[in-house]
C-alpha cells in the first residue's frame, strides 16, 4: 500500500496523501468493476465503450458521473467527439464511498484532476439522479 501511494504521488506530484489514498482504493474497485470495458488505461474499447480520458466530459458531467456508475447509462453520449451508444450496466452494489474512490482514481489517473470525490459529494449527486435523468 505504501509503495502504491508513493508511486501514485510521484506520478502526480500535485496529489495530496488523501487523494492518493482514494485513488489507490479506487484502482482496486476500477479493476474489478470497470476495466473489462474501459481498459486498464481508461482507453475504452474501440467504438463500443468510451475512453475515460476526456477531461471536458469529466468537468461538464461531474455531478452526473456518480449516477452513471451507480445506475448505469442508456443512450448516446459523446466523448472526445466520438458518439457511443452502448448500455452501461448499473452497479447497485457499490457504496457511496466505493464510487468516490472509483471517480477519484479515474479522474486523477486518466484525467487531470488533483482532488477527491468525497462521499458527501457522491451522496448529493445520487440524490439528484432520478430528478435529472
Amino acid at each position: 500500500m505504501i509503495i502504491a501511494l508513493s508511486y501514485l504521488s510521484s506520478c502526480h506530484s500535485n496529489l495530496n496523501i488523501e487523494t492518493a489514498q482514494y485513488a489507490v482504493n479506487g484502482q482496486k474497485l476500477y479493476t474489478q468493476h470497470c476495466q473489462n470495458c474501459h481498459g486498464g488505461k481508461g482507453e475504452g474499447l474501440g467504438k463500443l465503450y468510451p475512453p475515460l480520458t476526456d477531461n471536458n466530459y469529466f468537468e461538464e458531467n461531474r455531478a452526473f458521473l456518480s449516477c452513471i456508475i451507480k445506475n448505469g447509462l442508456e443512450g448516446k453520449i459523446t466523448v472526445h467527439g466520438q458518439k457511443y451508444n452502448q448500455l452501461m450496466p448499473a452497479n447497485p452494489q457499490l457504496t457511496e464511498m466505493d464510487i468516490a474512490y472509483i471517480l477519484t482514481y479515474i479522474t486523477t489517473t486518466f484525467g487531470k484532476s488533483d482532488s477527491i470525490y468525497s462521499k458527501t459529494e457522491v451522496n448529493e449527486a445520487l440524490k439528484k439522479c432520478n430528478i435529472t435523468n
